[in-house]
This record gives C-alpha cells, sequence and structure tokens, in this order.
C-alpha cells in the first residue's frame, strides 16, 4: 500500500465501526481525508482493534512522521552542559522520552483536530497510546492529580517514551500552590525517568497554553526546577526545553 491507500483503509475502518457513519463517502482530497482520519482517531474510545488496522496504522505513521522530518537529539547543540533549546515538533524528536502535557483523564484529547499537544501526541502515537493510558487509569481508579506523572511507551513516535503529567490550569491570580504544583510537574517527570534508567527528556512548556499559565512564571520554575535535580547523581544527562512559540523561544534563551 502507499499512503493514500492506507489512509483510505484506515479511515473506512473507522468509519465502519460507528452504523451511523457506515454509508459515508471518504473525501477525494488528500488534506481533508487526513482530517477525517485524525478526527476518527481522536474521537474513538479506548479499545481494542484487528491487528490488520493497527499494522497498517503503524505503516501510515511512521511514514507521516519520516516525511516531516525527524530531529535527532544527538544532532543538537547544547546551550549549557546538559541543557537544549529546540524549536520545533515535539512529535519528531528522537530521545528517550517526551513529555505529554496531558489533562486529568489521561487518555487524550478527544477533540476533533485539535492543535494542543496531547492530541498531537496521540495522534501520531496511534490508537494503542489511548488504550495504554486507560488500562493505566482502570488500574488507579481515580483522575489524575495534577503534579504527578505517568509513562508509556511511545509507539510511533521516533522517542521511546512518553510521560505524561498533568500541570495547574489558571483561572484567577498566580498562586504559589499553582507554582509548586507547576514544579512537580517537571520533578515528577524526571524522577519518573531517573527511575527507568533514561537519559534524555524532552519538556513542553506544560501549562502555558490551554491552561493559561504565565509563560515567563512557566519558563523560570522549567529551568530552575531541572537545573536543581540535575545537580544530583542520576542518569537523566540531557533536557531539552521544546518550545512552540517565538515567545517561549526568547524567554528560555535568556533563562539559560
Amino acid at each position: 500500500m502507499n499512503q493514500e491507500e492506507r489512509r483510505k483503509f484506515l479511515i473506512r475502518e473507522l468509519l465502519q465501526e460507528h452504523v451511523q457513519y457506515q454509508n459515508c463517502e471518504i473525501p477525494t482530497g488528500e488534506r481533508e481525508q487526513r482530517q477525517l482520519l485524525r478526527g476518527l482517531m481522536n474521537v474513538r474510545p479506548p479499545k481494542k482493534i484487528g491487528r490488520e488496522f493497527l499494522r497498517v496504522q503503524d505503516e501510515y505513521l511512521k511514514a507521516e512522521t519520516a516525511a516531516k522530518g525527524i530531529t535527532d537529539l544527538d544532532d543538537l547543540e547544547p546551550v549549557s552542559e546538559g541543557l537544549y533549546l529546540w524549536q520545533g515538533d515535539i512529535t519528531t524528536l528522537r530521545c528517550d522520552a517526551i513529555v505529554n502535557a496531558a489533562n486529568s483523564g489521561m487518555t487524550g484529547c478527544y477533540v476533533p483536530n485539535h492543535k494542543c499537544i496531547d492530541n498531537c501526541i496521540h495522534s501520531f502515537s496511534g490508537i494503542q497510546l489511548r488504550m495504554d493510558c486507560a488500562e493505566l487509569m482502570g488500574l488507579q481508579g481515580h483522575e489524575e492529580e495534577t503534579g504527578r506523572a505517568k509513562i508509556t511507551k511511545a509507539y510511533n513516535l521516533p522517542c521511546r517514551y512518553i510521560l505524561h503529567t498533568v500541570g495547574p490550569m489558571i483561572s484567577g491570580p498566580l498562586t504559589d500552590k499553582d507554582c509548586d504544583l507547576l514544579a512537580d510537574c517537571y520533578l515528577s517527570c524526571l524522577k519518573l525517568a531517573a527511575e527507568n534508567r533514561l537519559e534524555s527528556v524532552a519538556f513542553c512548556c506544560i501549562s502555558t497554553g490551554e491552561f493559561c499559565f504565565p509563560n515567563d512564571r512557566a519558563a523560570r520554575i522549567a529551568v530552575n526546577t531541572v537545573k536543581e535535580f540535575m545537580q544530583q547523581e542520576t542518569s537523566v544527562k540531557k533536557v531539552v526545553f521544546n518550545v512552540f512559540k517565538d515567545l517561549d523561544r526568547e524567554l528560555y534563551k535568556k533563562l539559560l
């Protein structure tokens, strides 16, 4: 199969899961097909699916990521010992683990084609990720607490693992507790990476998007927490601060 054939196969299989969608026509345009496939994956609940679907999905997603271009951490230059600043698509970074800014449900973003990092990571990792997260949450029996972290496989991403953490959501004036909880997010991810003997971790800007944490305070907390952690003996030797916005790049550049 080529990419178009894989894409159409996956769309047909997902449409067949819904009685009301079984007679839907697949759009002819590539852009529309991509949006439909991603949207169907986004809204799909965590449940099993056939091996052939997973085989085709894995081939499709790996090819999509390869087409975007994979960045290897070893090819980046540190801004200081063990610390990196990189502006790019975190789903294309090859390292030991990337950090996902998750919600308390921990099974991904269900809004079709939403641009949050949670949606992007689940979309390009594959539907296995949501099933793994749902299993972890089922065993836990309650929503994830703010500041905690969990680890899963990365499936079709170039990294090896994903560290999922729930950052504080800001709806009023920023408090000391909010700052402490954000620091806990970074510390929980670093501790979990060390427990699993990982060497490199790439952090997104936790809580600064949909969760409305002020960018400048968030950057200072991130850098200070990471620097303090790396002063101790740990397997974590390389930490990437991954930014999307120019604003965050300039903030981290000054701090580092």
